[in-house]
C-alpha cells in the first residue's frame, strides 16, 4: 500500500543528507522507520549557495546540480529497496543548522547522521547537530554509519529491544510516551533504566553498608515502578523491564547501547545564561553510544 502524499507535515520523517556515509545510513534508518509508521520520508540537503553580502559565488551553479543529483540518487536507492515508501526530496539554500532546525519543526521526526565522538553531519557536535537538537521540540534521531545502520530489511530494524533512561524525580511523560509508542510499533521489549546516587553522608560511617545500600536500591526501584505503573496499563502489549541502579546514568546507558535497537534519552526544554543545552547525560550518550539515539525534548 502506497503511503498517501496528503499526510500532514507532522506525519512525515525528515532526514538531513550531505553525501557522507553517515547521512546515507541515516536515510536508510529513516526509511525503515517511515515504513513502520506509515508516513512519507523527506530527504533534505542544506547548503549555503548565496552570499550574505550579495557577492557572486562562482561554485553555486555547480553545487545545485550536485545536490539535486545527491538527493535523486539517494531517493531512487530507497525506492528500489522499499517500493511502497513515499520519498520526497528538497535542496535548500541556507545555513545547514538553521535549515534543518526549520525542517525539524515541521516534521514528526528528523534523522541525522553522526560520525560518533565529536562530529555530527560532518561538523563539530556543538554546531549543526547540537543546534538542531536544541532548536526543536520534535524527536531527533542520531544514526551511526555502523553495520546496524546500513541497508537491511525492515524486520531487522525492529528486531532489537528499546532502552530508555529516565529520572524518576522529574516529569518524563513525553519521554515515556515516545518510548512506549515506539516499542508498541516495533512489537519489541522496552527496558527502562534509572540511575541514582547515594546520599553524600552514606559514604561516611555506614558508607556502603550492604543493608543500607539494599534499602536505598529497593526504594529507588519502587519509585521507578510507581512511575511506570500507568504506562504498563496503557500499553499492556509492551513487555517492560525496569532497573534502578546506583551510579552514573550516562555510563549505564552507553553500556547498554550496543544491545539496543534504539536508545532513547531526554533533554529538558530550558534556557541557560549561555543559551539552550541538552544536559550532560544526553550529551554523553550522543557522543559515545554505539547505536541509534533518539533525543526527546520534554518539560
Amino acid at each position: 500500500m502506497t503511503i498517501a502524499r496528503e499526510a500532514i507535515m507532522n506525519d512525515l520523517i525528515a532526514v538531513g543528507l550531505d553525501g557522507s556515509a553517515e547521512s546515507v545510513a541515516a536515510a536508510h534508518w529513516a526509511a525503515r522507520e517511515a515504513l513502520l509508521r506509515g508516513v512519507p520520508l523527506h530527504l533534505v540537503h542544506a547548503e549555503e549557495w548565496s552570499s550574505p553580502r550579495a557577492v557572486p559565488v562562482p561554485t553555486a551553479d555547480v553545487r545545485r546540480p550536485w545536490s539535486q543529483a545527491l538527493l535523486t540518487e539517494a531517493a531512487e536507492a530507497l525506492r528500489t529497496a522499499h517500493p511502497q515508501l513515499d520519498v520526497g526530496i528538497r535542496s535548500i539554500d541556507g545555513r545547514p543548522a538553521a535549515v534543518l532546525a526549520h525542517v525539524a519543526a515541521n516534521a514528526g521526526m528528523i534523522v541525522l547522521g553522526s560520525r560518533g565522538l565529536g562530529t555530527l553531519m560532518g561538523f563539530v557536535l556543538g554546531s549543526v547537530g547540537m543546534a538542531v537538537i536544541q532548536a526543536t521540540v520534535r524527536p531527533v534521531v542520531v544514526v551511526r554509519a555502523s553495520e546496524d545502520a546500513v541497508p537491511h530489511p525492515v524486520s531487522r530494524h525492529a528486531s532489537r529491544d528499546l532502552v530508555v533512561g529516565i529520572d524518576t524525580s522529574k516529569p518524563c511523560d513525553a519521554l515515556l510516551t515516545f518510548a512506549f509508542e515506539e516499542a508498541a510499533r516495533r512489537a519489541c521489549a522496552l527496558h527502562v533504566l534509572h540511575s541514582w546516587s547515594p546520599p553524600p553522608l552514606v559514604g561516611y560511617g555506614g558508607a556502603y553498608e550492604p543493608r543500607i545500600h539494599a534499602q536505598l536500591e529497593m526504594s529507588a526501584k519502587a519509585a521507578l515502578d510507581d512511575v511506570l505503573g500507568p504506562w504498563r496499563v496503557k500499553y499492556p502489549a509492551v513487555a517492560v523491564t525496569s532497573r534502578a541502579s546506583a551510579g552514573h546514568a550516562a555510563t549505564e546507558l552507553v553500556d547498554r547501547s550496543s544491545e539496543a535497537g534504539l536508545m532513547v534519552v531526554g533533554r529538558r526544554i530550558r534556557q541557560s545564561p549561555i543559551g539552550a543545552h541538552i544536559g550532560p547525560v544526553a550529551h554523553a550518550v550522543l557522543h559515545h553510544a554505539k547505536g541509534p539515539v533518539a533525543v526527546i525534548a520534554h518539560a
